[in-house]
């Protein structure tokens, strides 16, 4: 580092003040390359600053007051301008997503503990859909909750990739937990993706090897029992809730479920944000 005359220079006390930070957290913020001193006295170790990083100290202490980790402030204050900007829109995307989910768990969890269950299940509006028999081609996993939403994500991608070139996917991807997936339980669930010429889907699977589980089966036309949810929703253990009370609705009627109950997604998960919609929770049940 450059020596600079300390005359122009501010002693880690003066810009501590002037940048209302401690000294402590100067001396880590040079450990973590955040704000390095403009000289450090060879002799004495004492560092200095100049005042146009004022700026600079301020904005790291304002970035720690969302609750940034030091790791992410380092990398957006070698950004400039523009980048920074973006770097902190998605930065604060990713805590709204958060807090929009956490917002849903204290939903759900108020419910419980108040022992009001039939006024948490009212919130969701639950309809019947019919839908016909379909080809689907599939790859079945036994996964925990905490590993769901990466491997719902990945296998849908590689799914929908092979169904275009299966004559395209006549629907949505779907997924369907043929026994329970809870933070102990894990399941199996199977991710599946409609495809338009079954024959092509066949050898696509039979031509990833042994080490895949892709296959193609006919699922057929059934009834569904389901709710709309948002993507906020869709994390566990709040999207029991919405489980529960596709069951309560289905019970109440005296419908009788014919298999295993599933997720189905309609819409773009990385696009949306967390009030929109984006996923039905379903059960199948019997026809009349």
């Amino acid at each position: 580092m450059i020596a600079r005359p300390q005359d122009e220079l501010l002693s880690i006390g003066v810009f501590a003040a002037r940048a209302r930070l401690s000294p402590k957290a100067l001396r880590l913020y040079d450990r973590l390359g955040l704000l390095e001193p403009a000289h450090v006295d060879e002799v004495s170790g004492y560092r200095y600053y100049r005042e146009d990083q004022i700026e600079q100290a301020r904005t790291v202490a304002l970035l720690r007051r969302l609750d940034m980790p030091l790791a992410d402030i380092a990398g957006m204050v070698r950004l400039d301008g523009e980048r920074a900007a973006r770097s902190l829109d998605v930065y604060w995307a990713g805590i709204e997503e958060r807090f929009a989910e956490q917002r849903t768990l204290a939903h759900y969890l108020r419910g419980r503990l108040s022992g009001r269950n039939a006024e948490l299940y009212a919130t969701f509006e639950v309809k019947t859909v019919d839908v016909p028999r379909t080809h689907v081609l599939s790859e079945t996993r036994h996964v925990v909750a905490g590993e769901l939403p990466s491997w719902i994500g990945s296998s849908a991608e590689r799914l929908e990739k092979a169904a275009e070139r299966c004559g395209g996917m006549p629907g949505p991807h779907f997924v369907v937990y043929h026994a329970e997936v809870t933070e102990e339980s894990d399941g199996p669930a199977e991710s599946c993706v409609p495809v338009a010429d079954a024959e092509a889907a066949r050898a696509w699977a039979a031509g990833q090897g042994r080490s895949s589980d892709a296959k193609v089966r006919l699922e057929p036309a059934q009834r569904l029992v389901y709710t709309r949810i948002t993507k906020a929703q869709v994390g566990y253990p709040q999207i029991i809730a919405a489980y529960d009370a596709v069951e309560a609705w289905a019970a109440e009627r005296g419908l009788t479920v014919t298999g295993p109950c599933r997720e189905v997604y309609f819409a773009d998960w990385e696009s949306s944000g967390p009030e929109d919609e984006v996923c039905d929770v379903a059960l199948p049940v019997a026809v009349g």
